[in-house]
């Protein structure tokens, strides 16, 4: 465990978690500047996944508020539903129908706010980072998966359960690209062309070996350019921020705007698309951390 070094502030103390396929990150405090304590761990099995997190929320219990979590999904954020705070039709192995909230919430005594590591990071971007002053707009991560939150007029987007849309399906060339996809749900939707993964098993090496000039980032940014443009079309964001392992290669974002651009092809008159695509699509202002501070941002929304 590491431990931030700033002294502890008067108001409320809030404990947040952010549960993702690969690892979690738990911490405690108030946003992105009053980090009291944080730790990391793989995401192995529910049970011991679980157990960590409680053991490292147990020593502060007495001062918090409330609990967020931040989760892989696909899952259930409805607090009407009788399978409110579950993970449901996930691929990850063993993690199917795990009622992580609930669980969370019986062993700590906290109340939960439960929503997907997307949704969330957007309400962290909104709150203290690249979305300030915004009330409409998407954070759109691009790693083991490909997941979109979307905040529309001020609130977070839920529906039927939540966006996916790293699951749209895309035009897919197969004589161009032969490669079927990743998805065990769909094969060739977005993540399964586009994700982290999904870049090593078409070209043999993980994304962070590939070069800048080889021919793999032609057709990952073909692809993200493609489901970029739909989301634009569909929900009108103000702007769209982009997160995850993949999106650190940094000559991604130039050749994303172009493409964006090309396929937009003047249709929406606004500067923003035009002259503005450097402060439209761009990175996360809270960087890695805008996962775990999401879920310190739910945490905030709980009515105690």
């Amino acid at each position: 465990m590491t431990r931030a070094s700033h002294e502890a502030g008067s108001g409320p103390l809030y404990a947040g978690l952010e549960a993702g396929g690969t690892k979690c990150i738990c911490a405690v405090g108030t946003g992105p500047d009053d980090i009291r304590a944080l730790r990391q761990f793989m995401t192995t099995t529910p049970s011991e996944t679980m157990a960590r997190a409680v053991a490292f929320f147990e020593a502060y219990r007495s001062g918090l508020t409330a609990l967020g979590i931040a989760s892989f999904g696909p899952l259930d954020p409805r607090p009407y539903s009788a399978s409110f705070g579950s993970i449901t039709s996930t691929p990850k192995p063993g993690w199917a129908h795990t009622d992580l909230a609930g669980t969370l919430r019986r062993a700590l005594g906290l109340p939960v706010a439960f929503d997907t590591d997307v949704n969330a990071a957007a309400l962290a971007e909104q709150r203290w980072g690249a979305a300030q002053g915004l009330d409409t707009f998407l954070y759109v991560t691009v790693g083991t998966g490909i997941g979109g939150g979307a905040m529309v007029h001020g609130r977070v987007l839920h529906g039927l359960l939540h966006p996916e849309m790293g699951h749209m399906r895309l035009p897919h060339d197969r004589q161009a690209d032969p490669f079927p996809g990743l998805c065990p749900y769909h094969g060739d939707c977005l993540e399964g062309l586009a994700s982290g993964p999904a870049l090593a098993a078409r070209w043999g090496q993980a994304a962070d070996t590939l070069p800048c000039d080889h021919p793999a980032w032609t057709l990952e940014t073909q692809y993200l350019a493609l489901g970029l443009v739909a989301c634009i079309c569909t929900l009108a964001p103000q702007r769209i921020i982009m997160g995850g392992g993949v999106m650190h290669q940094a000559h991604l974002f130039p050749r994303l705007r172009h493409e964006v651009q090309r396929l937009l092809n003047g249709y929406i008159r606004v500067p923003e698309l035009h002259d503005q695509l450097e402060n439209y699509l761009v990175p996360p202002r809270l960087g890695d951390r805008a996962g775990v501070l999401g879920a310190l941002a739910l945490a905030h929304t709980v009515q105690t």
